[in-house]
């Protein structure tokens, strides 16, 4: 990062106030009647009734509209771990991003603890104050246990999004990738170097979408994951690819249709893209810096496909195109869980939108510049306002049709 905007980002958080975000008033507030009616005496009676019928809170409160954006700080960008209390502007961010395009009021909360246990049990005790719960920059693999234990004990969306925003957003892409370069999602074979949270959650929503899992290469730091390596957690068993002799990622890139990075920089090279198969598919997602830089790729495969997470170039792996829109579907329909159904649904509403032609007002929110479906435009912008409708009514519509829905589909999402 440059020292220009090093500097630019310190006065972005700093000014005209510290942070990112206030709390503002939705009601009138300027007369004793006013006060008697939003406290004393007023207020005791959306008490009683909510009291009487807690289902009343998401008539009398916020609580349908509000998401915790919720970590520990152990696993901060591509920063690693540096507290829960570093991590604050990162969930201010994520709290803006949602009111930004989805109009969905968020609460950061900083949690100052390692352990599974009281972190899961925090969240718990607080959860009745939401919405839906937006787990974020928390290592695996506690990531997925604390996950797994909210889900069961909470009855509102619980979604750890470094998990599956990343995996809906990437299958989004990938599915357009592959329709690009000729190739059928149950016949390409994959290497994902990288074997976190992310790695793990895009396999599993790849596979769902139609990938065989014999097709499937997941290398960590060790190598290739096989059933009788030594050092491999549960998470990672799960890809244990007993097909392949390959061990190294040199070896088992060899003749690969897709390259799927969630590892660290300068990872991929040039001799190994050069060894994969035909019109490649190469997702560099480490950020800030790929697995393999695009302009390398690019001059060493003219044929490949290149995505990475970073906004400078195209086809960016951006969460934000998914978890605005996922928890917006799933609190207008009051979803208790956020399931593998409106996961797909997610993915297919973003790939699909990107197919169509390209509003004018996005064409200008980019600086004039304009794009059509093809190998570099494979995933929508994230300033495109049909994203909202599109992939929040998808999630909406699959969480009814799968049984998680306690509220009627809105009119605006019926087909």
């Amino acid at each position: 990062m440059s020292d220009t905007l090093k500097a630019d980002a310190l006065k972005y958080h700093a000014e005209p106030q510290p942070g990112k975000l206030s709390i503002s008033l939705t009601t009138a507030a300027e007369t004793s009647r006013d006060l008697s009616l939003a406290y004393s005496p007023g207020v005791a009676e959306p008490v009683r009734a909510i009291a009487d019928n807690p289902e009343d809170a998401y008539k009398y409160t916020i609580k349908g509209n509000l998401v915790a954006v919720i970590s520990n700080g152990s696993a901060i960008l591509g920063l690693g771990n540096l507290g829960s209390l570093a991590s604050k502007p990162v969930m201010e961010g994520k709290a803006l991003l949602f009111k930004r395009f989805a109009n969905i009021d968020s609460v950061d909360i900083e949690v100052n603890s390692a352990d599974v246990d009281e972190i899961v049990k925090t969240v718990e005790l607080i959860s009745g104050t939401f919405g839906g719960i937006n787990l974020e920059d928390i290592k695996a693999p506690e990531c997925f246990e604390i996950e797994r234990q909210l889900i069961e004990k909470c009855d509102i969306p619980v979604f750890h999004d470094d998990q599956h925003g990343t995996a809906i957003v990437t299958v989004a892409g990938m599915l357009n990738a592959l329709d690009i370069q000729g190739k059928k999602i149950d016949q390409a074979k994959l290497v994902c170097l990288g074997a976190g949270a992310a790695a793990i959650s895009c396999a599993r929503l790849l596979i769902a979408a139609g990938m065989k899992k014999e097709n499937l290469i997941m290398i960590d730091r060790s190598g290739v994951i096989f059933s009788d390596r030594g050092n491999v957690n549960q998470y990672k068993a799960e890809f244990a690819n007993d097909v392949t002799e390959a061990r190294t990622l040199a070896e088992a890139i060899q003749g690969a249709d897709v390259f799927l990075g969630l590892s660290g920089p300068d990872q991929l090279s040039a001799e190994m893209l050069q060894s994969m198969a035909a019109k490649p598919i190469v997702f560099a997602c480490s950020n800030p810096d790929p697995e393999i830089k695009p302009e390398l790729a690019a001059s060493t495969r003219d044929d490949v496909i290149m995505a990475t997470g970073r906004s400078d170039y195209p086809n960016q792996v951006n969460n934000v195109l998914g978890f605005p829109f996922i928890f917006r579907g799933a609190l207008d329909v009051r979803a208790t869980k956020i399931n593998e159904e409106m996961k797909l649904a997610a993915a297919h509403a973003i790939s699909d939108l990107a197919k169509e032609p390209i509003l004018d007002e996005v064409v200008q929110a980019y600086g004039g510049q304009a794009f059509e479906f093809g190998k570099e435009y494979i995933i929508p912008k994230p300033l495109d306002p049909r994203l909202l409708d599109r992939v929040a009514g998808a999630v909406a519509r699959a969480a009814v049709e799968s049984g998680v829905a306690l509220a009627p589909l809105p009119d605006r999402y019926k087909k």
